[in-house]
């Protein structure tokens, strides 16, 4: 079983890898990058610090600072006052980044279409769930659960 994991993080590395050029890809359709893009996705939900776009984006907060500057230069987003916090501003999309993100959104979804016209939607939906079942062992293991063999071992 170790070794069978071992691949498949592998397999997910590589797969990391095609997926984020292939975004470079889009993005750059519409003049941005996939930093951009991922900070673009994660802001429109709902306006968010910059320190709590870099934690649902799984990044360092020094690197979204960049981004999301860059992002506000460009009229792309802009910072609001935060009532909860006076020195962390919320990061909101302007009208000409939410345009951005829908294009680009646009042009990824033709995409994503193309990728799994010939694989059933079960079987996607069966990848992401053992995914998320390996992300949360991932995380029940850094929580300081070490216990080997007790989450799901059928040895």
């Amino acid at each position: 079983m170790p070794e069978e994991l071992a691949l498949l993080v592998a397999d997910v590395f590589e797969a990391a890898g095609l997926l984020r050029r292939m975004g470079e890809s889009i993005a750059s359709a519409e003049g941005q990058t996939q930093a951009r893009w991922q900070l673009l996705s994660v802001v429109s939900e709902e306006p968010l610090t910059v320190a709590r776009a870099a934690r649902r984006l799984g990044i360092a907060r020094q690197g979204v600072q960049r981004v999301a500057n860059d992002l506000v230069r460009e009229e792309l987003a802009r910072f609001e006052p935060n009532p909860d916090h006076r020195g962390s501003p919320l990061l909101t999309l302007t009208p000409t980044g939410q345009d951005t993100l829908r294009k680009i959104t646009t042009r990824a979804s033709a995409i994503h279409q193309a990728l799994t016209a010939d694989i059933a939607t079960p079987d996607i939906a069966a990848a992401r769930g053992l995914l998320h079942r390996l992300i949360d062992e991932v995380h029940r293991y850094e929580d300081g659960d070490h216990r080997l063999g007790e989450h799901g071992s059928s040895a």
